[in-house]
């Protein structure tokens, strides 16, 4: 009797030693990705992707991209997904270029509070209608996107020609790292991240810790909404002026991106804000060195979804798969 309670007790330490290394293997695997990725195409491309101009390429990319990654990240952590990023960018620049032609500060502003009112219409559906996030987000990112061409029919519209000067790399690298160190400390240190591990990891037992599911889901959309409003601006300090086209794809990216980066597309507690950084780094060295290493645009989607495929596999977490919310 013994031996056996002695041998089943051996059997649990060794399954929860097991669980323990997985976990740590699976934690590393987006870093050992992003680090892979770079050694294989500094082979590839004969060093060419380390030189300083193709890296100032790869930057001017990373910008936009990880601040509004930066919003989903907080979505799909409650479970969620939102298709309508790029509908809410391009819509939210367009609203800085009106306001930029007053003052630039105040035109920030602007965009920021456009950006959270368009968070808060799908919010506001998702929540009061129980409608699926995926489909809200998908039916707001036609409508948003049709506000963007109806308005830009006649052209694009140009921002404030001051504007233009503060496109520096500094400039934009010092706003996304503010914005990063804000999300780092609230999902770190205050109550909001754990609520929101606590409803992506189910809502029942979210509401007996204290938590207001409703509530926090409706405020993580508004905050999202917000912070792609934010990236509006570096968005437009880039490109001086906005077409109906801005931002397209912009959501697509995102999601690939967070997922590169080892987020459960379930959310919970098994979300990480490294899956921001190193997605996101992982994603925008891709796009910039396939096209050096295959010129042919076909080859490059093909060679792409190949490399998605391969790292989701390795990265993702299939104990936590089930229904988006």
């Amino acid at each position: 009797m013994a031996s056996n309670e002695k041998t089943a007790g051996k059997s649990r330490t060794e399954l929860a030693t097991a669980f323990r290394l997985k976990s740590q293997i699976r934690s590393l695997g987006p870093i050992l990705g992003f680090v892979g990725i770079i050694l294989l195409f500094s082979i590839l491309t004969g060093g060419r992707i380390l030189q300083p101009k193709n890296l100032g390429l790869m930057l001017s990319q990373v910008f936009v991209l990880m601040i509004a990654a930066t919003g989903v990240f907080f979505v799909m952590t409650v479970g969620g997904l939102d298709f309508s990023q790029g509908s809410i960018l391009g819509l939210a620049s367009i609203i800085f270029c009106w306001v930029s032609q007053k003052n630039i500060l105040l035109a920030v502003v602007a965009s920021v509070a456009a950006g959270a009112a368009m968070g808060a219409f799908n919010g506001f559906f998702h929540v009061k209608f129980k409608i699926a996030s995926f489909i809200v987000t998908m039916c707001s990112q036609y409508f948003f996107r049709g506000l963007c061409k109806y308005i830009t029919t006649k052209g694009p519209v140009p921002a404030s020609i001051e504007v233009l000067a503060l496109d520096q790399i500094w400039f934009k690298m010092t706003l996304m790292l503010i914005v990063l160190a804000i999300a780092f400390v609230i999902w770190h240190f205050t109550r909001v991240g754990f609520d929101l591990r606590a409803i992506g990891a189910g809502e029942t037992a979210a509401r007996f810790s204290g938590c207001r599911p409703d509530l926090t889901k409706f405020l993580v959309y508004v905050a999202s909404g917000a912070i792609t409003g934010f990236a509006s601006f570096i968005n437009v300090v880039r490109v001086g002026a906005i077409t109906g086209t801005a931002g397209r794809q912009l959501e697509t990216q995102i999601l690939i991106a967070l997922v590169l980066g080892g987020m459960p597309i379930s959310g919970g507690a098994k979300a990480r804000f490294s899956n921001i950084i190193f997605g996101t780094l992982t994603y925008c060295v891709l796009e910039k060195s396939l096209p050096m290493v295959f010129p042919v645009s076909a080859t490059q989607q093909l060679v792409k979804g190949i490399i998605f495929l391969v790292i989701v596999a390795l990265t993702i977490d299939h104990e936590s798969l089930r229904v988006i919310k």
